[in-house]
């Protein structure tokens, strides 16, 4: 049976910048958003799941990329 993505399971429409604890599930300890094959997000939710993470960068909730 093929993993179905956790945001389609739970009928989420919308994924909120604000949201910052679920983000962080979603970055690496670098930084670095990880991809889809790694996630299981679908490819929808991972347009907008990335976009709620630069988003969230910008106002500071969450870290831009380190070395």
């Amino acid at each position: 049976m093929p993993k179905k993505c956790r945001f389609c399971r739970d009928h989420v429409d919308e994924i909120s910048h604000k949201d910052a604890s679920l983000l962080k599930g979603f970055i690496n300890e670098r930084g670095k958003i990880l991809s889809s094959r790694i996630t299981g997000v679908c490819s929808f939710h991972q347009r907008r799941l990335s976009q709620a993470i630069k988003r969230a960068r910008e106002v500071a909730l969450l870290p831009y990329e380190t070395r």
